[in-house]
């Protein structure tokens, strides 16, 4: 079984899923201390099954970690039905206000300046970071534009995100927990501010939405705090994971180049080839038997999603990247009733990414090795040099 700390497996984890997969579609991880489902059959019916839910657990002590557990208990992603269907109800409503069509031209926007400034430092240095100036900040000002964050603050959003899914890791060490709550802590107040002041002077904004919504003060936070975290987190790491790919796999950026209208099949395929989030938890509500296996009321079962992506059951060559790839049933957005309310921003993001890139320096090229995490369940990067 995997070690999710072993710098080898971090670096190339799809040999050891390969691996499992070949072996059975479920599997005990004693070190994970739940059960893994590897095959796209397996990680699709745990994200479907409503025998299998996302029951919030606080984090302990709990009086050590009061906010942290404040924004998860109030969240979207970590409710089931009732809860659930009245919160996704009134985020959804929400966002059908045309919040996401009203800012394809700024994403796109801002993706073709920060491709510019990208273009500049490389002119001035020889080479310059892509996480630093598209990756990670497109993501972050589409998401403080859609909730009108005034661009002063915009730089606190990015520090308390990274600090906050932290917690997601397995063995996190206790400075790095204390991180986490002191960044809940400040996160939620600041948004707690923001609606305040939105509920004096609304505008049209999603903040002002959620507000003027029946969600509770709590459930406004912890919308606008998830949005922010999964908004960010995702899409940081599918532009960074998957143009590194690209620059990996010379034919399939070149062919991207030559054909613009294979943007969005790429899209879907960057999400597959390198998924940006690994592992996705549910916990037994009565006794489940996913692909054979047994799941015992009050257990836990989690879609191992990077080992899903490459099942070559569904995906012919699974570990080709192929920007063309026409269907692409993968799971990087989740399933069933948790499927991604963001997805379609997320979409259009990554696009406007790989548009501004193909667009503006077709002949890109890796300038050093990329920098990885050190995480298992988030994958992405530290750096990624380009020439």
């Amino acid at each position: 079984m995997f070690d999710p700390r072993d710098p080898a497996f971090l670096a190339d984890p799809y040999p050891a899923f390969a691996q499992l997969r070949a072996e059975g579609e479920v599997h005990r991880h004693e070190g994970l201390g739940l059960a893994v489902a590897v095959s796209h059959n397996a990680a699709s019916a745990v994200l479907r099954h409503r025998g299998l839910g996302r029951i919030w657990s606080d984090a302990t002590p709990a009086d050590r970690f009061v906010s942290f557990n404040l924004l998860h208990r109030n969240s979207l992603l970590e409710n089931e039905p009732p809860a659930h269907t009245r919160l996704r109800r009134l985020v959804s409503s929400a966002f059908a206000r045309g919040h996401v069509e009203r800012l394809r031209p700024t994403v796109e926007a801002l993706a073709d300046r920060m491709v510019g400034t990208l273009v500049e430092r490389i002119a001035a240095n020889g080479q310059a970071d892509l996480l630093e100036h598209l990756a990670a900040p497109l993501p972050v000002e589409v998401i403080a534009e859609l909730l009108d964050v005034p661009p002063a603050d915009r730089p606190l959003l990015v520090p308390w995100s990274n600090a906050i899914v932290k917690m997601y890791e397995y063995g996190l060490p206790e400075q790095q927990r204390d991180a986490a709550e002191r960044a809940a802590g400040e996160f939620a107040g600041y948004l707690r501010d923001l609606a305040g002041n939105r509920t004096r002077h609304p505008g049209d904004d999603l903040v002002s939405h959620l507000v003027a919504s029946e969600l509770t003060g709590d459930e406004v936070v912890a919308t606008a705090v998830l949005l922010l975290m999964a908004g960010h987190e995702a899409t940081v790491n599918v532009i960074g994971n998957g143009v590194a790919a690209l620059l990996a796999h010379r034919a399939q950026w070149d062919r991207l180049v030559a054909d613009p209208g294979l943007l969005a099949t790429a899209t879907e395929e960057l999400i597959r080839f390198d998924s940006p989030l690994q592992l996705f938890e549910r916990t037994a509500t009565k006794d489940v038997e996913i692909a054979g296996f047994q799941v015992a009321e009050g257990e836990k079962i989690a879609a191992l999603l990077g080992a899903a992506a490459r099942d070559p059951e569904v995906f012919a060559d699974p570990d080709t990247l192929d920007v063309g790839r026409d269907p692409n049933p993968h799971l990087g957005f989740g399933g069933g009733i948790h499927y991604c309310v963001g997805a379609p921003l997320a979409r259009i993001e990554i696009a406007a990414a790989l548009g501004a890139l193909i667009r503006r320096v077709p002949g890109l090229r890796p300038a050093d090795e990329p920098g990885r995490r050190a995480e298992f369940v988030i994958r992405g990067l530290r750096t990624l040099p380009v020439a």
